[in-house]
């Protein structure tokens, strides 16, 4: 909760120092996929903007956040029923994004199926992988926290939502749209309250990602366990204490006996 309320309190310091970049950085959260997609089918970055309605509603948001008094709608917000109606809201619009990215590349490119892949994906999660830029308008640079490198769990369910919604539209997944749709947004929008009820930031991938990823892609998931617990026995080997003691005396105690055997051949051949 201190490092959630650290950011908290750099976004309203930057409100009100720099309220046009803290502006400009909440049209990205707002408009970060749109402008993505763009980008990839080659369009204009900033149609999005000519939906006059649409920025006008995120400007109004962003003020009422940042500048209500006594911090009222931020507060209600933050409430947690009304969070977790809004955190559902948000992955059923999610999944429709997802959706008309895909159709809408395929218009561009009917067996392009990287490209309709690449589409959905940013129009799932453009907000998490525009953060660098965003993060340079803040003034800040943290490469560590790159979100390709550590996908959070919108990220990634965006990404496999992308190639199922690919595989549905060019015929590879005997499906409907309709019930590929359903089924998506019920697992999006049950996985995404419970985390957000729970305040876990763990996803439900993991567990089969760790089954799967060491298979595939190699044992980089098995080095890490190995190295995690080879660790120890170096240690205590340095240390002459812990789980490796043991192991590291076997060594020591077997170089005594040869030196002992050497010296008593060495004393046999004198004699």
């Amino acid at each position: 909760m201190d490092g959630y309320d650290g950011c908290t309190n750099r976004a309203v310091e930057l409100s009100r120092r720099h309220p046009l970049a803290s502006w400009l950085c909440a049209m990205l959260h707002c408009f970060g996929s749109y402008i993505l997609a763009d980008l990839l089918l080659g369009e204009p970055l900033i149609d999005y903007f000519s939906n006059n309605s649409s920025v006008l509603l995120a400007s109004a948001v962003w003020y009422l956040i940042f500048f209500c008094p006594l911090d009222l709608f931020y507060k209600c917000v933050c409430f947690l029923p009304v969070k977790l109606i809004f955190v559902a809201m948000k992955e059923v619009v999610r999944v429709r994004k997802i959706a008309v990215g895909i159709h809408h590349a395929h218009h561009h490119y009917h067996h392009g199926w990287f490209v309709m892949i690449a589409t959905g994906w940013v129009k799932g999660s453009g907000v998490a992988l525009m953060s660098k830029f965003e993060q340079l308008l803040r003034g800040v640079w943290k490469p560590e926290t790159n979100e390709i490198l550590h996908m959070s769990f919108p990220t990634k369910a965006s990404l496999y939502g992308a190639i199922l919604f690919t595989l549905q539209q060019t015929r590879w997944l005997p499906v409907s749209k309709a019930s590929l749709t359903f089924i998506f947004t019920v697992f999006m929008v049950s996985c995404k309250v419970f985390l957000t009820a729970t305040h876990s930031h763990g996803s439900p991938f993991d567990v089969l990602e760790g089954y799967i990823c060491p298979v595939l892609f190699g044992a980089a998931w098995g080095d890490d366990h190995y190295h995690d617990n080879h660790g120890g026995s170096h240690g205590g080997s340095h240390g002459g204490g812990g789980p490796g003691s043991p192991h590291s005396a076997l060594p020591a105690k077997s170089k005594e006996e040869l030196s002992e055997g050497s010296r008593k051949k060495k004393t046999k051949k004198a004699d």
